[in-house]
């Protein structure tokens, strides 16, 4: 199947350049140049990645994201002239997958899409041997469907708070370090001053803790790591 990527920017020049890119890969592109376009293309076709542009005219990247995060849990890459860490923070936090600053490096950005497809659709092959649903008290999680619900109520999430809930709840008692949690969902190079696990973990706990009447899930080994215990 031919992957459908979704490139909403408000520059004509930075969506013809992703689409020859993109395409070069051999991904079909379709192009928005605002929030409100893309809203109306994800109802009427079925994409599998979205390249979201922060800075746009109507309606914003931010503002398109948390949109698009109400319905579905399709990966997005977000990009922006803006490298200063708090943006980041704030693409992660409403729901962006990853996040890739302008001028980019068109290896680099077919690299991301490429790994995020990958984590989105085929995350823990190594772990085909266990069950297929997670059952922890309320919670359930289904790794076929990527589907996480809280007594039938279906919790949305991205697709990597996806894989790090399933790494811990498929590891019960483990204690994950910040490096371990990185290197298994990211499969990149883990820095020090990289908080990124810690922004997941802590929209993973605002998403699932909530619904289960504040039962704590995911508990903190201070100066360790993470872990499921239950």
């Amino acid at each position: 199947m031919q992957n459908k990527v979704l490139v909403v920017d408000d520059e004509e020049e930075i969506r013809n350049l992703l689409e020859i890119y993109l395409m070069n890969e051999g991904y079909k592109v379709i192009k928005a140049g605002d929030g409100e376009e893309a809203l109306k293309i994800i109802e009427n076709e079925k994409v599998q990645l979205i390249i979201l542009d922060v800075m746009m005219p109507k309606m914003d990247g931010i503002e398109t994201c948390k949109r698009i995060r109400e319905k579905m849990s399709i990966p997005i890459l977000m990009l922006s002239a803006k490298s200063e860490d708090m943006d980041k923070i704030q693409g992660i936090m409403t729901g962006a997958d990853d996040y890739i600053t302008k001028p980019f490096n068109p290896l680099e950005l077919t690299v991301r899409v490429k790994a995020l497809l990958r984590r989105a659709y085929y995350f823990n092959r190594e772990q085909d041997t266990r069950d297929d649903i997670i059952a922890i008290d309320s919670l359930k999680i289904d790794k076929i469907n990527h589907v996480v619900t809280v007594d039938d109520a279906e919790i949305s999430l991205t697709s990597r708070e996806f894989d790090i809930l399933y790494l811990l709840a498929s590891n019960r008692g483990k204690v994950f370090s910040t490096e371990d949690i990185f290197s298994k969902v990211w499969k990149e190079q883990y820095y020090q001053s990289n908080n990124t696990v810690m922004v997941h973990m802590s929209r993973i706990r605002e998403k699932i803790e909530k619904p289960m009447n504040g039962c704590k899930v995911i508990h903190t080994v201070w100066g360790v790591g993470y872990k499921i215990e239950r």
